[in-house]
């Protein structure tokens, strides 16, 4: 059964806020808190398959200590490198 927009939108977030690391978790939750509700297909399935990255590897990306990979670079992961925790 295919996953409703909404749903999807849902568990995004939830897992979003759920990665097991405290960093991870304020730096992508507060990125989904922010954009999966307006974001559509195929963006909302990008960040789906970013989610499957390790939170140290995400962590080094965002943080600028690593480059990210050419072949994991898309248009969700550059919004997130883009965004500005303020927490």
């Amino acid at each position: 059964m295919k996953e409703n927009l909404e749903d999807k939108r849902k568990r995004l977030i939830f897992r979003s806020w759920h990665r097991g690391t405290k960093e991870m978790d304020l730096v992508m939750g507060t990125f989904a808190d922010k954009h999966m509700p307006i974001m559509e297909e195929p963006n909302l399935s990008l960040y789906d398959d970013l989610l499957s990255e390790s939170d140290p590897d995400l962590y080094n990306w965002v943080t600028g200590r690593e480059d990210v990979p050419a072949n994991k670079l898309n248009p969700v992961l550059e919004m997130l490198l883009a965004h500005k925790f303020t927490g």
